[in-house]
């Protein structure tokens, strides 16, 4: 190295040198000369190396450039979102704690000005249609049109071909000898028809969705020509609000009390909620609608493979009592009207502050895609419970093929949980919904699809990131939608006609004012 600056020597690096070292370069330098300079240079190599170095250190201690190393503000930044996690950290009360009910309690006693039915010659036979939430509210709406039509109830029909394609009897799903004797008091109801009358001819009629006390006094009239009225369908038949609160709470006492499902179901439910207590004690029943026929019947392909996408548009197309053929998912999903993937849900219960360890059966059918749409759930929350799992395969035997007794325990494992979050609305979902009000306004949480879909599309574009923040949003979006005392919503406004009765909450989502009084009421 010295030899290389010497043979530059005439350049300008050494333009200006003193005479001395001039002299010096000129001797043949001596081994003792060569030693001290050697040593010499080791020793200023040190120096520059340890002032360079306090350099540095000073710098990321005091900020002098501005700047930290990678792995500091990585550090930093984890230990400070772990302490926002801490500060943010759910007490147990607001997660599982029912909101506050005021005093609210179930009231369905007859008023003083309330009349039974007589009973009489005449008698209507009714065929449920649908699932099994369905013909449920269906069967508590006949019940009220027998006694406003004062006719014999023949007990109804269920619905055998549906999608389920259940052949369940009435007795195989509800206790026949409860639920006349219940309602003995309300209106006469018959186990099946007189032999004489099952050849005459019967006034065969669809009765208009969402009527009223004077249509069904009108329709009395058919009696002076028939003594038999067959009503093909039971669903909606009478009106959600305008109705006598006479009217009003005989449909709670058939739906909640008369209606008892059967001793096999109600014995098995019961097991069921007592093994998920031994779990852990409390938990969620989650109501996770990603079924095949329900994704194909809304039109919903979100997070779906192409040939997945395409099985569910050929059902459709195939299902002959679906009427809408051509979807939109994309709007669909905008539009709030899609149930939320496994995968959303994972990400709305986490932000909500449930921790992995939460115990949560899941309440539905055959989940589409199985483990492979599961897993990310799954990974979320690992103790997901589903009665296949719960049940043994002996006791599930006697429900084999038997979709609307199956359902009929998730009904109350649902009812009975801690918790209730249906991730899209349904006939079950209000059904229990509005049991859990009338219970006590037990904690349901109903997600707002339509404000979490925008949430997620940030998410997965990067605008927003899961933590603290992204928490805060989903709790404060869901502060109202917890199952909390309010009046039954009304029709949507600007629209007119009879469509406006389909845009009003469902008296069985929510019987408050009628069924539900304060201590003061009768």
């Amino acid at each position: 190295m010295v030899q290389n600056h010497h043979h530059r020597g005439g350049g300008s690096y050494y333009k200006g040198s003193s005479s001395s070292t001039a002299i010096f370069f000129s001797k043949k330098p001596s081994f003792l000369s060569i030693t001290l300079y050697i040593i010499l240079l080791f020793a200023f190599s040190i120096f520059i190396f340890l002032v360079k170095t306090s350099i540095n250190i000073l710098d990321v201690d005091n900020g002098t450039d501005g700047q930290r190393t990678v792995f500091t503000e990585h550090s930093q930044s984890q230990s400070q979102s772990q302490s926002e996690l801490e500060s943010l950290e759910i007490p147990d009360e607001q997660l599982w704690d029912p909101p506050f009910s005021y005093g609210l309690h179930p009231c369905v006693k007859p008023t003083s000005k309330y009349r039974a039915a007589q009973g009489s010659d005449c008698y209507i036979t009714v065929k449920s249609n649908g699932g099994l939430n369905q013909m449920r509210t269906g069967i508590a709406d006949m019940v009220a049109v027998a006694h406003i039509m004062n006719a014999t109830l023949v007990i109804p029909q269920l619905d055998k071909r549906s999608f389920w394609k259940d052949s369940s009897t009435f007795s195989d799903m509800f206790d026949e000898v409860h639920f006349i004797k219940t309602l003995q008091g309300d209106l006469r109801i018959a186990k099946e028809l007189p032999k004489e009358l099952e050849s005459v001819p019967r006034a065969r009629k669809h009765f208009t969705s969402w009527s009223g006390v004077g249509y069904y006094e009108e329709m009395t009239q058919l009696f002076k020509e028939y003594q038999v009225i067959h009503v093909a369908k039971s669903d909606s038949r009478l009106a959600n609000n305008d109705l006598p609160l006479d009217i009003q709470r005989l449909r709670c006492r058939a739906l909640y009390y008369a209606l008892r499902f059967s001793p096999s179901i109600e014995i098995l439910g019961e097991k069921l909620v007592e093994r998920l207590r031994s779990r852990g004690g409390r938990y969620i029943a989650l109501h996770l609608r990603y079924e095949k026929d329900m994704l194909s019947f809304t039109g919903c392909t979100y997070g779906l493979t192409d040939a997945e996408s395409k099985e569910l548009t050929i059902m459709r197309e195939n299902t002959n009592h679906w009427k809408v053929k051509k979807i939109n998912s994309t709007e669909q999903r905008i539009g709030g009207y899609c149930p939320l993937t496994p995968k959303e849900v994972g990400i709305f219960l986490q932000a909500l502050g449930y921790p992995p360890s939460t115990i949560i059966y899941i309440a539905a059918g055959e989940i589409y895609g199985g483990n492979t749409h599961l897993s990310e759930l799954m990974y979320r929350f690992p103790n997901l419970v589903f009665k296949e799992t719960l049940a043994t395969k002996e006791e599930l035997k006697a429900f084999a093929n038997h979709a609307s007794q199956t359902a009929a325990l998730d009904y109350l494992i649902s009812v009975e949980s801690d918790v209730f979050i249906p991730s899209h609305s349904g006939n079950m979902a209000r059904a229990v919904e509005g049991h859990r009000r009338f219970l006590g306004h037990r904690k349901t949480i109903t997600p707002d699809r339509r404000g979490l879909v925008e949430l997620f599309d940030k998410l997965k574009s990067g605008k927003l990131r899961e933590g603290p923040s992204f928490s805060q949003r989903v709790q404060q979006m869901h502060e109202n939608w917890q199952g909390g005392p309010r009046k039954r919503k009304g029709p949507l406004p600007g629209i007119k006609g009879r469509a406006r009765f389909r845009t009003e909450e469902s008296f069985y989502e929510n019987p408050y004012p009628e069924c539900i009084c304060s201590s003061k009421a009768a």
